[in-house]
């Protein structure tokens, strides 16, 4: 399917009343003096609170986020006018922050096998790089604590198979999504 964030950019950019919030630009992780000075794989790696007032904003006035953040020209007056608004929220934990989770109508988790996730892993550059043993000693056994938590806390989960096609997967969101929107604009 791809990564997270753009399979997210996608859908935006499929909805013309959407805009998106990526987990990548929460991270405290500005500057590396060693190896593993924030464990990106904690919650604590993560500013939630700025997330949190993004999200906030986003609530307060859906059309002027999206003004901000994507220019005036991308809203068409006819969309404005039926306030439909949605807000596509992407990274890893987002389900395990409950004040986070308890606002979103729709979760989606994109799941991949061990093998498959090793192999995407070891094909990304790091720097530093990940030392020996690092995936198998530290994110998977994180990938696993944090995915029980996550089952745990968020409700109606849809689960998705990683391996599938991606524009099939995509294409089953945003049929979802579009149909949330509708019942929205008839209320």
């Amino acid at each position: 399917m791809g990564g997270r964030a753009l399979s997210a950019e996608h859908c935006r950019n499929n909805c013309p009343t959407a805009a998106s919030l990526l987990r990548m630009l929460f991270s405290r992780m500005t500057v590396w003096f060693q190896w593993i000075a924030m464990d990106s794989s904690m919650l604590s790696a993560l500013h939630m609170d700025r997330m949190m007032e993004e999200v906030e904003a986003w609530r307060r006035n859906p059309q002027a986020f999206m003004s901000s953040r994507y220019g005036a020209t991308q809203l068409l007056p006819h969309v404005v006018n039926q306030q439909a608004f949605v807000l596509i929220i992407e990274g890893f934990l987002i389900f395990n922050y409950r004040p986070l989770n308890e606002l979103m109508s729709r979760r989606y988790f994109l799941q991949i096998p061990y093998d498959t996730c090793k192999e995407r892993r070891s094909s990304r550059v790091y720097t530093p790089p990940d030392p020996p043993g690092y995936f198998d000693g530290h994110v998977w056994p994180m990938y696993l604590k944090n995915r029980q938590e996550m089952e745990e806390m968020a409700t109606d989960l849809v689960l998705l198979d990683g391996l599938n096609d991606r524009e099939e997967l995509l294409s089953t969101v945003l049929q979802q999504v579009t149909t949330d929107i509708e019942d929205l604009r008839q209320r």
